[in-house]
């Protein structure tokens, strides 16, 4: 289970984000984190039984990273890759029919660069999600995070039913990605 939080005074526009992740990811739980220290949230993960936490932090007034941690004994520890947001799309923006989903997986397209291939294996691994060819997740999923480029040449995460291929939304568009500490 993924325990999924926010920032420690997230925005309207935070909580939304959120709130749709929690409904596109299956096995999410989302808290409201309150005066909730990283202490505090690994606490309340281990309450839930969640073994994930994603937090997503603020910059500027609207959502600025999205952090990835495993749930250990002693805390939280931070995983790889560190996601800088440039800009996001909520469900509500996109104006499609958005439902609960129960099967997800994490998709690139044909020809991607090294650095697309490289985030959607580090999210499939810690989603605990197959990564498959777009094509071969049709048949088999109901929906799709999937992880490509966008026209200007950034990466974009975007959720998308299948096999129709309608996308869903939250599409969050990443500035930047750091690897390591």
């Amino acid at each position: 289970m993924i325990l999924l939080t926010t920032s420690r005074r997230p925005t309207r526009r935070i909580r939304t984000l959120c709130h749709d992740l929690a409904r596109s990811i299956p096995n999410v739980v989302r808290i409201n984190r309150g005066k909730l220290n990283l202490d505090g949230i690994a606490e309340r993960a281990l309450e839930l039984k969640a073994d994930r936490v994603i937090v997503v932090d603020r910059w500027k007034g609207g959502p600025g990273k999205i952090n990835l941690f495993r749930v250990e004994a002693a805390g939280l520890t931070s995983v790889h890759p560190l996601m800088y947001v440039a800009g996001i799309r909520l469900q509500r923006e996109i104006e499609a029919e958005a439902k609960a989903v129960r099967s997800l997986v994490v998709t690139t397209a044909p020809k991607n660069s090294p650095e697309v291939t490289k985030i959607a294996e580090n999210l499939s691994n810690f989603l605990n999600f197959p990564l498959s060819s777009i094509d071969e997740a049709a048949s088999k999923y109901q929906a799709s995070m999937h992880v490509s480029h966008n026209a200007s040449g950034r990466i974009q995460i975007t959720f998308m039913l299948l096999p129709q291929m309608v996308e869903t939304g939250p599409r969050i568009i990443i500035s930047r990605v750091v690897w390591e500490n």
